[in-house]
């Protein structure tokens, strides 16, 4: 059986209908149920609600719920464990419970204070982010240093592919930039449906109230490596995890370079575990060599085993 790498995606790919193909499975509707208790609140009634789906209070621990009861279905299928694990920022945390290095009812916990933290961040701030699609990083990094000061801030935040670059910041500069970025040649930019300015400085406080959870939260030894955002590498020890983890929130996720530094090891195929297929289309633009297969859907699964 060959090697492969799951990967797990973050806040975006959540849908109203993400809990219905996998409806019919034990395993993953006992997942649903245990979250449901740890968080207080019915799932799958949140789910049916599309404006508290998408309020990050809600929608950061119900896509690591959706992601863990899916990777257990997984589990259950496959006798092989990954090789290497990653996640696409929230994803990243989706990562740290199937590696084994947090359990599922501590990260539904931490994920839950994360995304309050980040939430009143922009208590008095108007913010977002903006996909520019077309532009190198180093042209974008240029655009958002003329147009930042200090007091208002853009900044690139996932670097998605090579041409495809999201930035945060203040909405007031996001609106200045989109002129500038097409100026520069920018095929598109677009203003995302999000009001957090996630992996920016406005970020940094979050990073603190995420350290001092997780010095108290017991982390174990992974079971196998997870490839980190913020250097697309992995960290052995558990001091440098949390640091990874902390810093993650207010600093671009990298993740070109973590599916490129996965793609020269000894990898076969890439499985998307998790709502959408978003990490699957990234994938495509990044290392085509390489095989994707998303198993948001149920059906995928038996086609994804083939690829191994």
């Amino acid at each position: 059986m060959s090697n492969y790498c799951v990967l797990f995606p973050g806040q975006g790919s959540q849908n109203s209908e993400m809990l219905d193909s996998y409806s019919s499975n034990n395993v993953f509707n006992d997942t649903i149920a245990e979250a449901s208790a740890i968080l207080g609140y019915d799932l799958s009634e949140i789910i049916k609600n599309e404006d508290k789906l998408n309020n990050t209070l809600y929608t950061q621990p119900i896509m690591v719920a959706v992601s863990i009861a899916i990777w257990r279905v997984w589990q259950q299928k496959v006798d092989k464990l990954p090789s290497f694990s990653a996640g696409h920022s929230l994803g990243e945390y989706t990562a740290l419970v199937s590696s084994g290095i947090i359990s599922f009812e501590d990260c539904l916990k931490l994920v839950k204070i994360r995304a309050k933290a980040m939430s009143e961040a922009m208590n008095s701030v108007d913010g977002g982010m903006a996909a520019v699609i077309g532009l190198s990083s180093e042209e974008i990094s240029d655009v958002c240093n003329e147009l930042s000061d200090d007091s208002q801030v853009i900044q690139p935040v996932n670097f998605n592919s090579e041409n495809q670059i999201v930035v945060g910041g203040h909405m007031s500069v996001l609106q200045k930039s989109i002129e500038a970025f097409k100026k520069k040649g920018a095929k598109i930019v677009k203003i995302l449906p999000v009001s957090i300015a996630a992996h920016t400085s406005l970020m940094n406080k979050c990073s603190d109230i995420l350290y001092k959870e997780l010095i108290n939260i017991d982390l174990k030894d992974s079971i196998f490596p997870l490839v980190h955002n913020i250097d697309g590498t992995s960290k052995s020890s558990k001091d440098d995890i949390i640091d990874a983890v902390c810093k993650q929130v207010h600093s671009p996720v990298m993740w070109t370079d973590t599916i490129n530094n996965i793609g020269k090891l000894d990898i076969s195929v890439f499985i998307e575990i998790g709502p959408g297929n978003v990490l699957t289309g990234l994938n495509k633009r990044i290392l085509k060599e390489i095989p994707t297969i998303s198993i948001s859907d149920l059906k995928n699964i038996d086609q994804a085993l083939e690829l191994l």
